[in-house]
């Protein structure tokens, strides 16, 4: 999920430095604030460099997004695990999804979901964003789901966790403190707790 810091993009290929300047970009300052222009001016590539890579802006997009999710899904599945998330159904299971968010939340550069972001920017005007960022949803949906004790509620119940994540990461996105947030989700997820 951690793009490489500015400092260590010189040595990368032409396409990565561009995919790290826009993840940087777009996660930071959003997708319509940021032009292609500054893209290339900040990776220091050409643009007929950039457009052998990214014929459009939109092919840029969703390679951002596509390498956000391989980043972000594989770091939370790693920090469920680390903060004790490995047991199928069990109580730490849950607290660890509590506590892979104070990870997240409590990370300077947080910025909140960039799926929900893109949506919210783009709307239906790029369909390839809306069916990148419900994809990430669903497989994001599938790893909460692990948290759950298995049975027929499983696959509602981690819906109902996605919901109360997504809330989450609004409301810290929009100032809230992220104890009080966190409060909050613990408070919700503990009607689930086997």
């Amino acid at each position: 999920m951690i793009p490489l810091p500015p400092s260590d993009w010189k040595d990368l290929p032409a396409r990565d430095r561009l995919l790290q300047t826009a993840h940087t970009l777009f996660y930071r300052d959003g997708i319509r604030a940021t032009g292609i222009d500054r893209v290339i001016a900040e990776s220091g590539v050409t643009k007929v460099t950039f457009y052998r890579h990214f014929p459009s802006k939109t092919d840029l997009i969703c390679a951002y997004l596509e390498y956000r999710h391989a980043g972000w899904i594989t770091w939370f599945a790693a920090a469920l695990e680390r903060h004790g998330g490995t047991g199928r159904g069990s109580a730490s299971g849950l607290n660890a999804l509590v506590a892979t968010l104070a990870e997240w939340f409590g990370r300077d550069d947080f910025r909140g979901c960039a799926f929900i972001n893109s949506v919210g920017e783009l709307g239906g005007t790029v369909p390839e964003v809306m069916e990148i960022a419900q994809r990430h949803k669903r497989e994001m949906t599938g790893l909460l789901a692990i948290l759950l004790p298995p049975g027929a509620q499983r696959a509602r119940d981690a819906q109902a966790v996605t919901l109360v994540v997504e809330g989450a990461i609004v409301r810290v996105q929009m100032g809230e403190p992220v104890k009080a947030v966190l409060g909050s989700v613990e408070r919700l997820l503990a009607g689930l707790a086997p």
